[in-house]
């Protein structure tokens, strides 16, 4: 009944126009009503409008209602879950390590920070920022490197010997005992709260996957022939829960449980001590 009532407004309100124009060309309103015809017939339009827009008043209610549960959903939620849904946990493909965006999340950390690597070839370009989330913020760091007398190392090497940076494909067992240097100075006038932090262990297996980790961000490569990990295709993975999350981190813990700790305060002596 409403819909029927609110089509014949409009129907009367068009054709009320229509006949007016006509009866205004042929002469026929200053003959019915001179100098007044006009001003009724535009009160009679506007009625109309009026009595339209109040017919729909409740549907424009509806809209709003429609607008303010639009307001309450939660989009970088949704977004978050359709990515965890279809891509595992993926969000970005990035051609080579991106330093500024891991600098940057470092720069962010609140709990964690975990590297998985056989060495860390880019270590200068953000041990300044691990050292504020260390000192600073009390971040957990932890780092897995390949022990450098391991039998994988001299094969990794082998691996290497195509790279075209002679400042980056010397012996990898040279380049794991700089970083270790370089982690230790890292904590070397820091108490020992603040040195407890730092965990370096050295493992003596294969691994499969390069790893930095910041909270719930990764970063993951592989270790192709030829190339170093860094200068490889990284995944950027958000999320521990996530299906690419887990396998990834599940990597990462089953090397951590097999490592050895190392005591940065003599590591030449730590790693010596340790037996393959």
């Amino acid at each position: 009944m409403r819909y029927r009532a609110e089509r014949i407004a409009l129907a009367v309100m068009a054709g009320s126009g229509i006949v007016v124009v006509l009866a205004d060309l042929l002469g026929w309103l200053d003959e019915l009503a001179p100098g007044s015809t006009l001003p009724k017939v535009t009160l009679l339009i506007l009625s109309t409008v009026t009595l339209f827009l109040l017919l729909e008043f409740d549907r424009l209610k509806v809209l709003d209602d429609v607008h303010a549960q639009l307001s309450k959903l939660d989009i970088d939620a949704l977004a978050r879950e359709l990515r965890q849904r279809h891509y595992a946990g993926v969000v970005r493909v990035h051609e080579r390590f991106p330093d500024d965006r891991f600098a940057t999340l470092v720069d962010g950390a609140t709990r964690e920070v975990t590297i998985l690597q056989t060495w860390i070839p880019n270590l200068d370009e953000f041990d300044r920022g691990l050292r504020k989330a260390l000192l600073d913020r009390q971040v957990r760091v932890r780092v897995l490197l390949l022990h450098p007398s391991s039998p994988v190392a001299g094969l990794r090497s082998e691996a290497l010997r195509t790279v075209r940076d002679p400042a980056r494909d010397g012996d990898v067992r040279a380049n794991i005992e700089q970083c270790l240097s370089t982690l230790a100075s890292l904590v070397n006038d820091a108490g020992d709260e603040d040195r407890a932090r730092l965990e370096v262990r050295v493992y003596n297996s294969l691994p499969s996957v390069a790893v930095y980790k910041v909270d719930e961000h990764y970063l993951v490569s592989s270790f192709l022939h030829g190339r170093l990990a860094i200068r490889s295709t990284q995944m950027e993975i958000e999320g521990c829960a996530t299906v690419m999350g887990r396998e990834v981190q599940r990597e990462v813990d089953t090397l951590w449980s097999i490592g050895c700790a190392v005591d940065l305060s003599d590591w030449r002596g730590s790693i010596g001590r340790i037996n393959l």
